[in-house]
């Protein structure tokens, strides 16, 4: 045949080639193309040879060739003189020959280049280069083929390749199959070697349709479609198995251990495949998330199994934990954080299956919530009811309800927050909180009403829980809805206002016939005052007890109460102020009070200084002769304090009996105008609004 003599030519080539040239340039790529085309040839004369033995007519392929090369002649005597020795000065020979040294014969050959076979690359797993040699095989037939008296000429040979793809193709899925439990590297490089063998069969895939020949039987082979498949298979037979052999403990229920094992399984594989798999895929692949992808699916689609049945509050629990914390969680570790697309595969479960989960958690949590709430109310009202004094830290009375409240409410929260993963839907079970505080707010009401013995040193304690809770509320430190917020603030402010009452109230009473005298002739003398000061010092022993922030804020609201009831006696007096020098005398007393009561309420940790200068500023209005200073007087009055209204200004300037009507009626107009510009714009604390004129 015409292609066997083509072959002979080149053997004779590279005779030549051995004869002329040094071993050390001989071109070794070259060597194995030729290798690689002997063992074809081998294989077509095996083919062959067999086709001949089973019909008994022909002779063998090799034979017949090497006799037709022989009767042609040209080759004839040429072969002797291609290996005959021809030894130079140094006594060498060429390649493949023998040396002559010193009369003796030593032979040097060049160890042949070993081309593995199919079989071969079969059993030593190098699946990339068995299937390359079934491609090349494949175009060399399907290329010569172009009749169908051809193809049956070629039809043992395309048997062959057929039964060798079919083994070929076996093990490569059998490999793929056993992606997940590579345990060295062999097996890593076998799986590298499948995958690449995949990617050349896709290559030929699309080479074929590319193709306007026909086809082998076997093409398309799909290889890359069975490959997904294949993966799918093996992510779903990952999970069953992990979920058959869990058991439940005393702690689980048996469908507790199956998602909790299933999800361990999933962990484990997803970090197989990146630390692992990863590299043994091309990055085009994308291999780390086509198992997410796989993995996410078969997870999802057995939770959404369990989530159709009715289910025990535990177990749709669980399902909430893991489709917003574990879940997740897995997905953020820094192994596969930038490896997975977590974002593009979305959550576990769809949101009409997670609807009624929610619901029954949280219906759930806020009932045990309001229970919680309840108990911790009811164990102080026993202590109350009993007589109980509320126990004493650095001499102040506490209580646990705001502590205990507190970190209930932050527990309950955070803890609904992560199980529904949503901020807004965990703080619904806050609004049993407003309800609480309602509660809170009656029992208070009940302490003052009843006034036990231990009712004031109570009240006193539940002042500082008033402090606890608006601190938390205000600052935001509770994550709590903003109508729930809204609603608490309210009423503490309400419990706080009754508790100082409770408290001053009877401070009140005592310092009442004092408060008679201000404003009195009596009143520039002194005494009054006097006696005022003294009575008050007295009772505020009686307030000792609360903490000191809320001790602060209990002195600061009785310093303010007596400056009212100062400034309310003064106003309302009958003490006539006719000349400059009564004016200058009651300039001075009011002063002299006014530092008084500074010092006095400071002391005892007050921090209304401001309310000095309200005495100060009116003092000066009594004291100023000129109606331009008085009008200006009574702007700064106005300015600073904007609930001063035409009533008080007319009532203070009555105490000036010099003063003429007209002039009276033009400073309080002043006031008018400057209480238009200037009141939207303060937000002062209130004072003269305290102050009834009638």
């Amino acid at each position: 045949m015409l292609t066997l003599d083509y072959h002979i030519l080149i053997c004779v080539f590279f005779l030549i080639k051995l004869r002329f040239f040094p071993p050390h340039s001989f071109d070794r790529a070259f060597l194995r193309v030729l290798g690689s085309f002997s063992a074809r040839m081998r294989m077509r004369m095996r083919s062959r040879s067999n086709s001949s033995d089973a019909g008994g007519t022909s002779p063998n392929l090799l034979q017949d060739q090497s006799s037709r090369s022989a009767g042609q002649g040209w080759l004839k005597g040429k072969f002797p003189k291609l290996f005959r020795s021809q030894a130079g000065p140094t006594g060498t020979a060429g390649v493949g020959g023998s040396a002559i040294t010193d009369g003796q014969q030593i032979h040097e050959e060049e160890p042949p280049v070993v081309i593995p076979t199919f079989e071969q690359n079969l059993e030593d797993r190098n699946l990339r280069e068995a299937v390359q040699l079934l491609i090349e095989q494949e175009q060399r037939l399907f290329g010569e083929i172009r009749e169908s008296v051809a193809l049956k000429c070629h039809e043992e040979e395309v048997k062959k390749l057929a039964t060798d793809r079919e083994a070929l193709e076996e093990l490569v899925f059998q490999t793929l199959e056993k992606s997940l439990e590579i345990d060295g590297d062999n097996m890593a490089a076998a799986l590298r070697s499948a995958v690449e063998a995949v990617q050349l069969e896709e290559q030929q895939d699309q080479l074929w349709r590319q193709n306007q020949r026909t086809s082998p039987s076997w093409r398309p082979s799909g290889w890359r479609k069975r490959h997904d498949s294949t993966l799918r298979r093996l992510v779903e037979r990952r999970l069953d198995n992990e979920e058959d052999q869990k058991t439940p403990n005393n702690q689980q229920s048996t469908l507790q251990a199956d998602v909790q094992g299933m999800g361990r399984q999933l962990k484990e594989d997803l970090l197989l495949v990146v630390k692992v798999l990863k590299s043994c895929y091309p990055p085009d692949m994308d291999i780390c998330n086509l198992y997410a992808r796989m993995f996410h699916q078969s997870f999802s689609a057995r939770l959404k199994k369990i989530a159709d049945y009715v289910l025990e509050d535990k177990d749709g629990t669980l399902l909430l934990l893991w489709v917003n914390k574990y879940y997740p969680g897995i997905l953020q570790k820094p192994e596969l954080v930038n490896e997975i697309d977590a974002e593009a595969l979305g959550k576990l479960l769809p949101e009409h299956l997670l609807e009624p989960l929610e619901e029954q958690f949280l219906s759930n949590q806020q009932s045990e919530l309001k229970t919680n709430l309840d108990n911790i109310l009811k164990e102080e009202k026993e202590k109350w009811t009993n007589g109980d004094e509320p126990s004493r830290e650095d001499n102040c009375y506490v209580s646990p309800v705001a502590y205990d409240v507190i970190v209930l409410l932050n527990g309950r929260v955070t803890s609904a927050q992560m199980i529904v993963g949503d901020q807004q839907k965990a703080q619904s079970i806050t609004v049993q909180l407003t309800d609480f505080m309602k509660q809170y707010k009656t029992f208070q009401e009940d302490v003052i009403k009843q006034n036990r013995a231990n009712s004031k040193s109570l009240i006193k304690a539940t002042l500082d829980c008033i402090q606890q809770f608006s601190d938390v509320l205000v600052k935001k430190k509770l994550p709590l809805a903003e109508n729930v917020r809204e609603s608490c603030l309210c009423v503490l402010t309400d419990m706080r206002q009754s508790a100082h009452a409770y408290l001053l109230n009877p401070i009140h009473k005592v310092l009442k016939p004092h408060y008679q005298k201000l404003g009195t002739s009596d009143w520039l003398k002194k005494n009054p005052f006097e006696k005022l000061m003294i009575s008050v010092k007295k009772e505020l022993e009686d307030l000792q007890g609360s903490s000191p922030s809320c001790h602060q804020e209990l002195m600061g609201r009785l310093h303010q109460e007596v400056t009212e009831q100062y400034v309310r006696r003064l106003l309302k007096g009958d003490v006539k102020l006719k000349d400059r020098e009564k004016q200058q005398n009651a300039y001075q007393t009011i002063t002299d009070n006014a530092e008084s009561l500074h010092k006095l309420f400071s002391s005892m940790g007050s921090q209304e200084d401001w309310l000095k200068e309200i005495l100060i500023k009116i003092a000066e209005v009594l004291k100023l002769q000129d109606v331009p200073a008085i009008q200006m007087q009574i702007v700064s009055l106005g300015s600073a304090y904007p609930d001063l209204s035409e009533k008080h200004v007319s009532a203070l300037l009555k105490l000036k009996t010099n003063l003429s009507k007209t002039d009276r009626k033009n400073v309080k107009e002043t006031l008018v105008d400057t209480l238009k510009e200037t009141s939207a714009d303060y937000d002062t604390r209130p004072f003269f609004c305290r102050i009834e004129i009638k």
